[in-house]
């Protein structure tokens, strides 16, 4: 599923209690009796290299104030959500042509 933007996406649905009280086991045995849930081999994650991730680098940016208050207004971690949105634009970007 798509969406225009961040705020057309609808809040994730919060854990129920029942699910948050689930031990490790009864988890895992749920896990086991879905169709749906793949299983990962054991050692799949110690076949596969490393990668460094890549480090952000720190500019000054002008904005709009109303860009800026948007943003702020959505709470900690605003910075990062304009990283991603402008990560996203790039990416349609590249992959539009």
């Amino acid at each position: 599923m798509r969406f225009d933007s961040l705020d057309a996406m609808p809040p994730a649905t919060p854990l129920s209690a029942a699910f948050k009280a689930l031990s490790d086991e009864d988890a895992a045995r749920r896990a086991a009796a879905d169709p749906d849930a793949g299983v990962i081999p054991p050692g799949f994650w110690d076949a596969l290299p490393s990668v460094a991730a890549e480090t952000k680098e720190q500019i000054t940016l002008r904005l709009d104030p109303e860009v800026l208050r948007h943003f702020r207004g959505l709470g900690k971690g605003y910075q990062s959500r304009i990283n991603a949105v402008l990560k996203s634009y790039v990416r349609a970007k590249e992959n539009a042509g």
